[in-house]
């Protein structure tokens, strides 16, 4: 059954069910005092409760109000927001996003979940983000983590973890209709449905769909990357006892996606041609997860969920995953907390490779299973604690890999914190490290023979190891302004290079060519060094400022039997030294709000792209809680600029316009 007949099927069922008063109450946290954003309740660094000003770990937290008055419409530009993410659109439907450096299209050292539920992709590492989606209005929070997760998520936390957090059934009943469009956002819309099976069962149901113009080319004026993409899902949560909760939640996408992308004609061809390609992306999930609350104070959580996508993409790809997580938390006397887990993930894919480039083999099953313990310890009641846990995980490539960290607060007084870590994460390989074939381009050899210039992976590949030391301090200054900075130092081991390897012949595809092939291979190491700052400063009970800077420096050494000439120069300036951002919220009279936004990036050297601000506005008038009317300019200073180029030259790179669109939200 097509994605479009579950989507009348879901909608029939909408019209014959009650509709019940709308009951979402959009919280305005911009009423909250500054103490009581400190005291947001956060899951993503122990996988329990703990509230903001007290966690040992650089993390931001993307609220419902700042994603309302953001203006975006997609998760990657609300990342934007996070000192110390780095955010670069690549083109309409591809962007590159890392934590403290390396960034890319495939950025491998970032963890991202949806509700704990893992997306990271094992064939090349990172994110698909053009279908990393859900109604925005459905997100409670995002929690951000700058620095390592491994101790608790795993491996490829490494350099953070993004967490998308949504919103219970209960807070989403009625009906919901949001609708919009622009002149790149050219129509959106979502249309929701919330209700309830009984007293303790609520649900609601979705579709979401939109549509973007294609944004023009660095040398032509058609940049060929316009997308569509339909979406339905739903959530369901019941209070199966006065214990026991469960949650269950899915959704399926379908669409199409346009992008100029590179093909090898021949092993004679001397480069790789462009030409316009068109990929179908769908897929979906399930996701079932059971709470039980005991007598003593302990809990239990129990999560199983199945993910399925195809992309036929330059390198077609099906791939079903399976997940269970399990964990157990309770009170060891009156100073401990403990969280215990274990979690075993199955995936498998089928691919299809061109002479471009391809997987050997081109079908591989993979199993990642490991387990967790951690302790938090209150040395002194309320003023210092101490957190120290482990995980011990198996991979498929490299086997069994130990991720310890060491974590304190320390309580100076009810409005200050000073915290710090030390943590090990681990890089698992990859698909692409282990067994990816790129053929470059052929020429003439000698003798006639042709000779076919190639990058290959290396079943030899090694995880990459981080230790990273930390240090934070938080403040509430006042009843109007708080900060947080958070300051690192990262020691990096085995990271990727490129060596030249042995040439071989190879009579399929024919003539018979020599390959001079390049491997992966682990010979880099170095550091990165930096800090970021955020601050909320309620300037009235009318206006609010909320800064940013991130500052990184980042410096690459090779082993000295390394022939690599390349790797150096891409980890060191494939990410900005400098960014920053000021956000602005202003209550107007008669209901208007007016929010805007200046973002800074520095450039980026390799691959090149200049320096640029970024500024966004958008005026919204609100009549209570059920309708409101924006209008959001983006991208206001400079009509078209590049924002970032993808170095493994998978897809090419457009050209970021200005635009602007108007949207309605009506709840009834």
């Amino acid at each position: 059954m097509g994605i479009l007949k579950c989507s009348y099927l879901i909608w029939a069922a909408v019209v014959l069910t009650p509709i019940p008063a709308w009951s979402q109450q959009a919280q305005d946290l911009s009423d909250k005092s500054i103490e009581e954003l400190m005291n947001i309740q956060v899951t993503s660094v122990s996988k329990t409760g703990q509230t903001l000003s007290q966690v040992a770990s650089a993390i931001f937290v993307i609220t419902q109000e700042d994603i309302r008055n953001s203006g975006a419409t997609n998760i990657p530009d609300l990342l934007r927001m996070v000192p110390g993410l780095e955010v670069g659109q690549i083109n309409s439907n591809t962007w590159a996003v890392s934590a403290r450096g390396f960034n890319g299209r495939y950025s491998n050292e970032l963890l991202v979940l949806m509700d704990g539920r893992t997306v990271y992709i094992p064939s090349f590492g990172g994110v698909y983000w053009d279908v990393f989606d859900l109604p925005l209005e459905d997100i409670e929070r995002i929690e951000v983590i700058r620095g390592p997760g491994g101790s608790i998520w795993g491996a490829n936390a490494v350099n953070g973890v993004v967490n998308v957090i949504s919103k219970k059934a209960d807070v989403t009943q009625g009906a919901m209709v949001v609708a919009g469009g622009g002149n790149l956002d050219q129509g959106f819309a979502t249309l929701q449905y919330g209700g309830s099976a009984g007293r303790e069962t609520h649900y609601r149901v979705y579709s979401k769909y939109f549509n973007q113009s294609r944004l023009p080319g660095e040398t032509q004026q058609n940049g060929g990357d316009q997308w569509r993409v339909l979406r339905n899902g739903f959530r369901l949560d019941s209070n199966l006892s006065s214990k026991d909760t469960l949650t269950v939640q899915g959704d399926l996408y379908n669409g199409q996606e346009s992008q100029l992308q590179p093909i090898l004609p021949s092993v004679t061809s001397p480069t790789r041609q462009i030409f316009q390609g068109l990929t179908d992306v769908d897929g979906g999930f399930v996701q079932a997860v059971w709470n039980r609350n005991y007598a003593n104070g302990s809990d239990t959580s129990l999560s199983a969920s199945f993910d399925r996508f195809a992309r036929l993409d330059i390198l077609p790809e099906r791939r079903n995953t399976a997940a269970l997580d399990f964990q157990y938390h309770f009170a060891w006397g009156h100073r401990q907390d403990i969280v215990v887990g274990a979690n075993d993930r199955y995936s498998s894919s089928v691919t299809r490779g061109s002479l471009a480039v391809s997987f050997n083999p081109a079908d591989l099953a993979t199993n990642l299973f490991g387990a967790f313990l951690q302790d938090q310890i209150a040395i002194v009641q309320n003023r210092l604690h101490l957190t120290i846990g482990a995980k011990l995980e198996h991979n498929y490539y490299t086997g069994f890999g130990l991720m310890p960290s060491a974590r304190f607060v320390w309580t100076l007084n009810p409005h200050q914190a000073l915290w710090g870590a030390v943590s090990r994460a681990l890089q698992t390989p990859s698909e692409n490290e282990a067994s990816i074939r790129i053929n470059l381009g052929g020429f003439p050899g000698p003798g006639g023979t042709p000779e076919l210039e190639a990058i290959v992976g290396n079943r030899s590949f090694e995880d990459t190891g981080l230790i990273a030391y930390e240090l934070g301090y938080r403040a509430t200054l006042g009843e109007s302004f708080s900060v947080d900075i958070a300051a690192y130092d990262n020691d990096y081991d085995h990271l990727q290079t490129t060596e030249p390897s042995t040439p071989f012949l190879e009579a399929t595809p024919p003539p018979l060519h020599l390959v001079l092939p390049k491997e992966y291979a682990n010979l880099m190491y170095g550091e990165t060094h930096g800090f970021e700052i955020c601050a909320n400063w309620k300037l009235s009970g009318r206006w609010t400022l909320r800064p940013g800077y991130a500052f990184e420096q980042i410096d690459m050494r090779l082993d000295p039997s390394s022939r690599d000439t390349t790797s150096v120069a891409l980890a060191e300036g494939s990410s900005p030294a400098d960014s920053g951002q000021l956000r602005s919220h202003f209550k107007l009279p008669d209901h208007f709000v007016w929010d805007a936004t200046s973002y800074f990036v520095s450039r980026i050297a390799d691959p090149a792209a200049p320096s640029y601000t970024r500024l966004d506005t958008g005026l919204t008038w609100q009549r209570g809680e059920r309708l409101s009317l924006s209008v959001v300019g983006q991208n206001l200073l400079k009509d078209r600029r590049l924002e970032y180029v993808d170095f493994h030259g998978s897809v090419t790179s457009s050209l970021i316009k200005r635009s602007a669109y108007a949207e309605m939200a009506w709840h009834f």
